[in-house]
């Protein structure tokens, strides 16, 4: 017998059990999209649930080939209503799955590994669980080294990786202090700071930027190599987080020019 037959004829009640066990110490990939994106990067996928396993294939199929044949052979489908009890915001596509969360000292190896090629983005006791998502899944994009948060809010919650599309396995995500931040030239985003325009940045850099109400603390603003402002117009008085983060890398990636090769 073949998974895909297991699968198909398993009852809703030892599922909906081994999830609740698995469901502890495991990261939620809400959605068909954090799923196929923590396939592609090496997620430890343990389990795979849906309410139409026939739909999620096809989808796969559809839209990401190179993981399709990895959901068909884990997705188990259980009736909607035994789903929405184990993920109440359950994603529109029906699917939802559980992963092993990455090793805190891989992450801490890759943030300090040097030299460094990409910058870290630091955000400063960020406070909107989407803003964090949004800024992990542009840190992926560019190919940042890694995203750190400090304070209290988890970067790793739910709603930060649904927000992020399940691109916190394509990066490193951890949660720091201040006195554990990566080495290299630290680079605070703040309104009195030098034009950006003026100032490239380099590829080992920390990109530091504060939450929208209260901006970067007294504590990591001193300790700045480097307070660098983007020109904002008269009377707006901030831009969105995660707007600032794509700004800031996009002017990183933009210093460095186009690949050998590119015309």
């Amino acid at each position: 017998m073949n998974d895909s037959q297991v699968n198909d004829t398993e009852l809703p009640d030892e599922p909906a059990r081994r999830w609740r066990g698995l469901a502890p110490d495991s990261v939620l990939l809400d959605g068909f999209h954090a799923l196929k994106h923590a396939l592609r990067f090496g997620a430890d996928v343990r389990m795979v649930l849906t309410s139409d396993r026939a739909a999620a294939v096809a989808l796969a199929g559809h839209l990401a080939e190179d993981v399709a044949a990895r959901i068909a052979e884990t997705a188990v489908e259980i009736p909607a209503v035994v789903l929405r009890e184990l993920v109440p915001r359950l994603h529109p596509t029906g699917i939802a799955a559980l992963a092993a969360r990455p090793a805190r000292a891989a992450n801490l190896a890759a943030l300090a590994h040097r030299p460094r090629r990409a910058p870290v983005v630091l955000l400063d006791n960020p406070r909107n669980l989407g803003n964090v998502g949004a800024v992990v899944r542009l840190a992926a994009g560019f190919g940042a080294t890694g995203v750190v948060t400090t304070g209290d809010t988890d970067p790793w919650h739910p709603s930060v990786v649904r927000a992020g599309a399940g691109l916190h396995f394509a990066t490193a995500v951890e949660q720091l202090t201040l006195d554990q931040l990566p080495s290299g030239p630290l680079y605070v985003l703040d309104p009195q700071g030098a034009d950006i325009r003026a100032l490239p940045f380099p590829d080992d850099a920390v990109l530091a930027f504060g939450s929208e109400r209260h901006g970067v603390s007294d504590g990591l603003r001193s300790r700045a190599d480097q307070l660098v402002a983007i020109p904002m117009q008269p009377q707006v008085s901030s831009f969105n987080l995660a707007t600032s983060v794509g700004m800031g890398l996009f002017h990183w990636m933009s210093g460095r020019g186009l690949p050998e090769g590119r015309p």
